[in-house]
């Protein structure tokens, strides 16, 4: 799937699904309500998105069509919409994404919230430590210098200990400041996906959350196409190309050659590990009763309340954790100020 740079926030995709949605479930036609769209919303920062999107349902006759071409538009998005026209569910699917972007702005907040405090504390200790350090405590040793007053050996170890320590603090504080940006400009260019590998295998809750995911997606996008009566083969074929996450594509892409080479569906799934076990009979046991669209709705359902779930105690979890590390570097910041300062007391 080719890259595209979003313009639009997750909040304004949530409220554009949602009208979409309403505009399918009204029976209107959808170059009418596109058109209704792109004017009501011709005063927000996208309303050329709106616009172009309008006149692209009106020249090509669909929503697919006229969202591909425009870069700006989330290819998860487009995917899923093509998906839904051809289904026929676009509206089923429009109200999945309207609740799908609404959970994404949530997090997002979330995590904005309880990283901005901690993140503006720490940086005006380090302002402060580095005043100190490079203006404050040059200007004692300078008047003591000047009053004829010696620092003993005591005092003159205590005074470097302290700065070595403050320096220590402000160069780990500064390396962790760059990785973090480095990783959210990485994380916005072609090298998303190395990142978030790389993030997967440091942090093994990110690997578990981004596996929930794509379980969510796969089993969504399969009960969709399955419902409405596509075959298994071209099913997952549509579904390979939602993905957005490689390992999942390729999951998927297993599923299809071991069906081919003549496993049952639900045997198939099973050896991609893409579901747990229990989840796996379940498909199973759907598989054997005919019911494998409703099976994997439902798992839909449970992975993405699995996936709320987990996201929330892990913000839950970022807030304090900072705070802690925080409360660590004041610890060496009142050291490194102390005890120079108890080395020129010392001095006197």
């Amino acid at each position: 799937m080719s890259k595209r740079k979003t313009g639009i926030s997750a909040a304004e995709l949530s409220t554009f699904c949602g009208q979409v949605a309403l505009i399918v479930e009204a029976g209107l036609p959808l170059y009418d309500g596109m058109e209704t769209l792109a004017g009501a919303d011709r005063h927000s920062e996208n309303a050329d998105m709106y616009q172009a999107a309008s006149r692209g349902v009106n020249e090509k006759g669909n929503l697919y069509d006229a969202l591909k071409d425009d870069p700006r538009w989330p290819s998860y998005l487009v995917e899923m919409v093509g998906i839904g026209e051809r289904s026929g569910q676009l509206d089923r699917v429009m109200r999945g994404l309207e609740n799908y972007y609404a959970r994404e702005d949530r997090i997002r907040s979330s995590v904005v919230g309880a990283v901005t405090y901690p993140l503006v504390l720490g940086v005006l200790l380090v302002l402060i430590v580095l005043i100190l350090l490079w203006k404050v405590l040059p200007v004692f040793q300078r008047v003591l210098n000047s009053m004829g007053v010696g620092m003993n050996e005591t005092g003159a170890a205590m005074m470097r200990l302290g700065s070595v320590v403050g320096w220590i603090v402000l160069a780990a504080v500064a390396v962790l400041v760059i990785a973090v940006l480095v990783f959210a400009v990485l994380s916005r260019t072609g090298k998303r996906e190395q990142v978030l590998g790389f993030l997967r295998k440091v942090f093994p809750s990110i690997s578990s959350l981004d596996k929930k995911l794509s379980a969510s997606r796969v089993s969504s996008v399969l009960s969709m196409m399955l419902s409405s009566g596509f075959p298994t083969g071209e099913a997952l074929e549509m579904t390979g190309k939602v993905m957005s996450d490689r390992s999942a594509a390729a999951k998927v892409q297993r599923i299809s050659e071991g069906l081919e080479e003549g496993k049952a569906f639900a045997d198939a799934v099973a050896d991609t590990q893409l579901f747990d076990e229990l989840h796996n009979r379940m498909i199973k046991m759907g598989s054997a009763t005919g019911h494998e669209d409703q099976v994997l709705g439902k798992l839909s359902e449970l992975y993405e309340e699995q996936v709320e779930s987990d996201i929330t105690r892990l913000v839950g979890i970022i807030e304090p954790t900072l705070v802690a590390l925080l409360s660590v570097v004041i610890g060496a910041v009142l050291l490194s100020v102390m005890l120079p300062m108890a080395g020129i007391l010392t001095s006197l």
